[in-house]
């Protein structure tokens, strides 16, 4: 069963000083766009997490003084007052609105040996030099950052819970982001209610997901092993053992679709590769109007004007089988590695991924553009297809889940010091 237990949150006190401070996450931009978003902004939490914005012009980012600049940072924002540690140990509810839609997470700290023991479950490979980053700010400020995107198979009582504080409490924060989505906090003030959600998670809970942040919470499990090796008194009870994750009810969160763009054909004509893709896809012409995929094993393309709906043919591909099913493999299977011999999606460089919240306007203009010569629209994968793959200890395709909105970083931290 799962360990998500409360913790004394570092957080702003209050709405207005909240809505400066919190910020997308440092590793969604790069540092011309953080400074960006944190011009006249002396209370982003950018300048903590994105500390180069701070330094001189052209200073490494992975060097010593833009880390100590965040402890600097991090430190003084503390010293006036824009961070203020709760006194007991809380989870905090954290919902997001997108699109009229609202998903309700919970704020809690999950324990570094369920990542270890398999209670958390992943669904993507990590690389250890990909950890080795996220773990060194860590370090450094003895903080979790930014929270981790977890999710559990939904549990009433817990609902009910979550429904009763939205209802009858005053969010602490409440407001609406520049890009549209809105945020809305409140801390669980409650012990009993507390005590509650915890016996829950340990209880009705077997296992969390990694829905997003599958990096950050491989660095997160790796630093308190790192920890407990320095620490000859280790009990098991300290505060680098948890790490902070918002934990969302799987049937409220939905996956975006994740769609790919190639820069070329392989050496054919755009007659050659509808021919070819005749051979295991039904292929009719949409015209000039964006299509989008209306299900499973329905693609769209978009090549030369034109929009395409490729439907897979029965046969091509396994329902049977968790990754099998999945329209990234049949994509990647029957096309990108048959006709246009794009073996290695982590490694090629004649393909890139769009993420569906930009729309597949997005796509229509790389390939006008003349950057790409085609482009791939899939049909999301569901919540339920996430899970199951990660049940069964299999590992999805690279660039095959993006989730909005992203979760703001600054709402609350977790100290591990």
């Amino acid at each position: 069963m799962a360990i998500v237990k409360p913790f004394k949150g570092l957080r702003t006190p209050g709405q207005e000083v909240c809505k400066e401070l919190a910020c997308l996450p440092y590793d969604v931009m790069n540092s011309e766009e953080a400074a960006k978003m944190a011009a006249g902004k002396p209370k982003s939490l950018l300048h903590v997490t994105r500390a180069e914005i701070d330094c001189p012009a052209g200073t490494d980012i992975h060097s010593e003084v833009v880390y100590n600049k965040s402890v600097e940072n991090f430190k003084m924002f503390q010293e006036k007052g824009w961070l203020v540690q709760d006194k007991e140990d809380k989870f905090y509810i954290y919902a997001q609105t997108m699109e009229g839609r609202t998903q309700y997470g919970i704020v809690g700290c999950a324990a570094c040996e369920d990542y270890w023991n398999g209670v958390i479950k992943k669904h993507e490979l990590t690389r250890p030099d990909k950890e080795e980053d996220r773990m060194i700010l860590t370090r450094y400020v003895n903080a979790n950052l930014e929270p981790v995107f977890f999710s559990y198979r939904a549990v009433p009582e817990i609902d009910a819970i979550v429904a009763n504080i939205v209802k009858n409490e005053k969010a602490a924060y409440d407001f609406v982001a520049e890009d549209g989505f809105g945020h809305h906090f409140w801390p669980v003030n409650d012990p009993a209610v507390n005590k509650r959600l915890e016996e829950l998670f340990a209880t009705k809970v077997p296992a969390t997901y990694v829905a997003d942040g599958h990096h950050r919470t491989a660095a997160a499990a790796r630093i308190g092993k790192e920890y407990q090796a320095k620490n000859p008194h280790h009990t098991g009870k300290e505060e680098y053992n948890f790490f902070m994750a918002v934990h969302f009810p799987d049937d409220q969160l939905k996956i975006i679709d994740y769609n790919r763009v190639v820069k070329d054909l392989n050496g054919l004509t755009e007659a050659q590769l509808l021919e070819k893709l005749k051979v295991k896809f039904e292929v009719a012409d949409m015209g000039a109007e964006i299509y989008h995929p209306s299900k499973l094993h329905e693609f769209s393309m978009y090549m030369g004007g034109k929009w395409y709906k490729l439907t897979a043919k029965p046969g091509t591909y396994n329902d049977s089988d968790p990754i099998g099913v999945l329209d990234v493999t049949v994509l990647s299977n029957l096309v990108l590695a048959d006709i246009l011999d794009i073996q290695d999606l982590r490694t090629s460089t004649r393909i890139d991924f769009v993420g569906g919240i930009r729309g597949l306007g997005e796509l229509k203009k790389r390939v006008d553009s003349g950057e790409m010569k085609a482009a791939f629209a899939l049909y999301p994968v569901s919540m339920q297809q996430l899970l199951d793959i990660a049940d069964t200890g299999n590992i999805m395709p690279p660039k095959t889940t993006w989730f909005e909105p992203k979760l703001r970083s600054g709402l609350v931290i977790h100290k591990i010091d």
